[in-house]
């Protein structure tokens, strides 16, 4: 595995490799890597001649400073476990060569990115549109793959890309959450919960998983009610948010007719860390 460290090397790289006529799978990471990160990388691998994965903690995403400050780093056990995965190219780059000089550029993402997560935290997604398309005229990927924990991120890089004019075609790919034994979705800050935090988290997606049979009979009002107290009800757990959205646009559904494709999604503090998940309300609809 070749690790790069320079935005220069790595376009010189995939420009090379694009007109030798492979294929580059690409997953953009802030490192911490678990298994999550893994199955998008094994995806990858199956769907192109050579895997590039970034490992960046970026700063202008990040609108709590202590976030930032306390976000997990463990560089060297994340490149072991890129290499034991088979990956070609891990660009590893310091916040002085991805921002040379500051970022002004102000996207406009519409509504996707102005509800829940772009509601609690401004200026959010707009940092994530610059690193993204940043490491996409980097990298020049024929694909890339995000983790579907990150619902709404997935549809504001779709916009991002949409607006940005597609990058040669670009591809962007969600792949399925993937959870602990317990059903918590792995995250990066799941290391930070305490182990009492740690043993009630799950409860987070039972309460989602059960709400998947409670909307059969009853509103998005009752079902959204019915996630947050069931949430709440366990003491160290409190729900920031719990919204029901139209899969593809993130808007907010009132009534299940409104969206074939609904999705719930939850944000929870498990003492002090915020941890995100979602489920898809699958066929039958919900009728009521």
């Amino acid at each position: 595995m070749k690790v790069i460290r320079k935005a220069d090397e790595l376009r010189a790289w995939g420009a090379n490799e694009r007109a030798a006529g492979r294929t580059i799978g690409f997953v953009p990471t802030m490192g911490a890597l678990h298994e999550g990160h893994l199955s998008l990388v094994s995806t990858a691998r199956r769907a192109n001649d050579l895997v590039a994965v970034s490992v960046f903690v970026n700063p202008t995403q990040f609108n709590n400073p202590d976030d930032l400050r306390t976000y997990p780093r463990t560089e060297e056990a994340d490149l072991e476990k890129l290499r034991a995965a088979g990956v070609d190219v891990a660009f590893v780059p310091t916040v002085e060569e991805m921002y040379p000089e500051p970022d002004t550029r102000q996207f406009d993402l519409g509504p996707v990115a102005s509800v829940m997560e772009g509601k609690m935290r401004p200026g959010h997604f707009n940092g994530v549109a610059q690193v993204v398309s940043r490491l996409f005229d980097m990298v020049g990927p024929t694909r890339a793959y995000f983790g579907e924990k990150d619902f709404q991120q997935i549809a504001v890089i779709r916009k991002m890309v949409e607006l940005e004019g597609g990058f040669n075609g670009l591809e962007i790919v969600d792949v399925p959450i993937k959870r602990e034994a317990d059903g918590l979705a792995m995250s990066s800050r799941n290391v930070r919960l305490t182990p009492e935090m740690r043993a009630k988290a799950p409860e987070i997606h039972r309460a989602l998983a059960a709400a998947v049979d409670y909307a059969r009979n009853h509103s998005v009002e009752q079902t959204t009610a019915y996630v947050v107290d069931r949430i709440n009800a366990i003491e160290g757990l409190e729900t920031e948010y719990f919204q029901i959205v139209d899969g593809p646009t993130c808007l907010p559904v009132n009534e299940w007719s409104e969206s074939r494709q609904p999705v719930g999604c939850v944000t929870v503090y498990a003492g002090d860390v915020r941890l995100i998940d979602n489920i898809k309300f699958t066929t039958p609809t919900p009728q009521c």
